[in-house]
């Protein structure tokens, strides 16, 4: 906050008194409007000169007074920023941040004094509330957010609904994990009339696209999602469920005077490159603390995903151990029961086992306690700050890498809390963490150096669950990089190269997608440790040069390029590794697409990936003409290329 105010000092101070301001992003193509009318304050935003947010409402109501309505204005500021950051662990190592800065002045009715400021840039609008210290009244609690985003009545949407609390396996939703529906009408309600959840995706007809989210969520917030809609308020900022938790925990959040809210965020594009490309969520964050070691991202074996809870035994790790070996895999994820099935005592052998082969392990937590009715174990450890340290202190001793803490199931300021201190006591320990039915990450890969991901999707398990994710897998795939996983890393544990998704590769649910689609998912999912689907027989039974591409891939990236798509239809992907370019693409829809793909100009020769019509993998080379490549994708099939030749 004095950072702030110490920026504020040195913005130039506007003309009083005028109930409506204007600025424009950098490159000009973006133009923020806000305005005071009747003691009320609005905003809306135009892309090349098209409304594509509405006027829409601001303000916050609290236990201290109502910042809603009644206002007046102080001053208009205006400002700049300019910063530059590096980042290991999200869809690009770098950014370089530019954006115009609007800080709005208030008081209300009683005469206290708050701010909102904005930061718009070519493609994102940011905004949040600031509230100072006002006598001798040091907190605050945030009672109702009026905050709005209003769209023109022809837009459609690209939305995941909010569940109903306290349902689901063992009571532990909402935890991320419900359906999206595609271009559906702004008017239709909300499947459980709790709203969506972020990030949300608009589609504005011929005007173009607007992402909304959030980022800087911490210990001093609550989580935050959208109503459903309203003809007079459009979407709403809502806070979290009572019944969250159990119960447990306040919904509204509860700050320390001064006050900074979390960044409400909007990216804004004619097209789609701007959603996918964009760094917003971590261009508003700093990092909460410094590393305590280096920490190292990589791949991972899993055995829980396809051969679920029976493998959760000594043998079938080590042999998940030297699958991991055999690929040149970093790490191995054993999952839950480990506890009861192995035991703490053998433990050591286990890891010892993984050492001599040069594979370290992640281990898998409940993160409850009290607000669920979760049995798999381990369970109360992750909740108790006692009993998470002295966890931790013997994982440290015993040379484990990083843990998967799952069954979250709320977005109060409570568990918000606990989140963070999980990541906080896990630095000490050296520890990375991954979450798991939890809530969407907001800057976090910033904000916490030894958080490698979260779940927060309808993710690959669910494919065994059930034979309808099976067939609905190519539509779920080709709406993530577009919305879920543009704004924050996503372990999904992907990368399915049994044909049925048993043990034994004959029984259960059926894969419909071709092995070059799932190989392309390795590309279209980012997250910077990534526990694969593979299993031991896909050594012998998967195509030799699939296995190879699984063995190259890399899990972190330098830059992301969208070369084409429609969420929900098809998607094509390029991520740079280093000088090496990776694209990955898909097919959705029910017929043969012919693209014609402008790929990067470093690339001239690569080798080319396929699945053929029947949804047979394929191999070749080609050679690029003009930066341009024509490429048919199969329904439920996938390209990929890589721009040098592989073994």
């Amino acid at each position: 906050m004095r950072r702030l105010l110490a920026l504020v000092c040195l913005l130039a101070p506007l003309v009083v008194g005028a109930a409506q301001h204007t600025i424009t992003s950098p490159d000009g193509t973006l133009t923020l409007t806000v305005s005071l009318r009747e003691g009320q304050l609005f905003y809306a935003v135009q892309c090349d000169n098209q409304t594509v947010v509405e006027p829409s409402r601001l303000g916050l109501r609290s236990n201290n007074g109502d910042y809603s309505d009644h206002l007046s204005l102080c001053n208009w500021q205006e400002g700049r920023i300019d910063k530059q950051y590096t980042l290991s662990r999200a869809k690009v190592s770098a950014s370089h941040y530019v954006a115009n800065q609007l800080l709005v002045e208030l008081k209300n009715a009683k005469g206290r004094l708050f701010s909102v400021e904005f930061r718009l840039d070519n493609h994102n609008l940011a905004f949040r509330y600031l509230l100072p210290k006002d006598g001798e009244e040091a907190s605050i609690r945030i009672l109702e957010e009026l905050t709005a985003f209003r769209f023109p009545d022809f837009t459609t949407t690209f939305l995941t609904p909010q569940s109903d609390p306290m349902v689901g396996w063992k009571r532990s939703k909402p935890s991320y994990e419900e359906e999206y529906e595609a271009d559906a009408p702004m008017h239709q309600p909300s499947q459980f009339g709790r709203g969506y959840t972020f990030p949300a995706l608009f589609h504005v007809g011929e005007r173009g696209w607007v992402l909304v989210s959030e980022t800087d969520v911490d210990s001093r917030y609550c989580g935050s999602r959208l109503t459903d809609y309203s003809i007079e308020k459009g979407y709403q900022i809502a806070f979290p469920m009572v019944e969250e938790n159990n119960g447990n925990g306040t919904s509204e959040p509860a700050m320390a005077l001064p006050a900074e809210t979390p960044w409400r965020t909007l990216t804004l594009g004619r097209d789609l490159k701007p959603i996918v490309e964009t760094t917003i969520p971590w261009d508003l964050v700093e990092e909460r603390y410094a590393p305590s070691i280096p920490y190292r991202m990589g791949r991972s074996t899993w055995s829980w995903i396809i051969w679920q809870d029976p493998s959760m035994n000594f043998e079938d790790q080590c042999r998940y151990i030297d699958l991991a070996e055999a690929m040149g895999y970093e790490y191995i994820l054993i999952d839950a029961g480990w506890d009861s099935e192995i035991g703490y005592e053998r433990m050591p052998e286990l890891f010892a086992y993984a050492r001599q082969r040069g594979v370290e392990p992640f281990l898998w937590y409940s993160s409850s306690g009290y607000w669920n009715d979760i049995t798999q174990s381990p369970v109360n450890r992750m909740d108790n700050p006692i009993r998470r340290k002295a966890e931790m202190r013997w994982m440290r001793e015993q040379g484990v890498r990083g843990i998967k803490v799952d069954f979250w199931g709320g977005d109060k300021q409570e568990t918000m809390r606990l989140y963070e201190a999980v990541l906080s006591d896990a630095n000490d320990y050296g520890l990375m963490v991954i979450f798991h039915g939890c809530t969407l990450p907001r800057g976090w890969e910033r904000m916490y150096p030894n958080f490698v991901g979260s779940e927060a999707v309808l993710a690959s398990e669910n494919l065994v669950f059930g034979q309808h994710h099976c067939d609905r897998e190519a539509f779920k795939a080709t709406l993530h990089p577009f919305i879920r996983n543009t704004v924050a890393s996503m372990e999904f544990g992907g990368v399915v190269l049994n044909k049925r998704l048993n043990r034994t590769n004959d029984g259960g649910s059926t894969r419909r997608t071709g092995d070059v689609f799932q190989l392309a998912t390795a590309i279209l999912f980012q997250n910077p440790i990534q526990n694969f689907a593979l299993t031991p027989n896909n050594l012998e039974d998967a195509p030799d040069f699939c296995i190879d591409f699984m063995r190259e891939v890399p899990t972190t990236w330098d830059e992301v390029r969208l070369l084409d798509g429609y969420p929900g239809r098809y998607v094509v992907l390029a991520r740079r590794h280093g000088s090496t370019w990776w694209i990955g693409g898909v097919n959705a829809t029910t017929e043969e697409l012919t693209l014609q793909l402008e790929l990067p100009e470093e690339i001239t020769t690569a080798t080319l990936y396929r699945d053929d019509a029947t949804l047979q993998p394929t191999r070749s080379q080609t050679r690029i003409k003009h930066h341009r490549l024509p490429i048919t994708l199969t329904p439920n099939g996938g390209m990929v290329l890589i721009e040098r030749e592989t073994k």
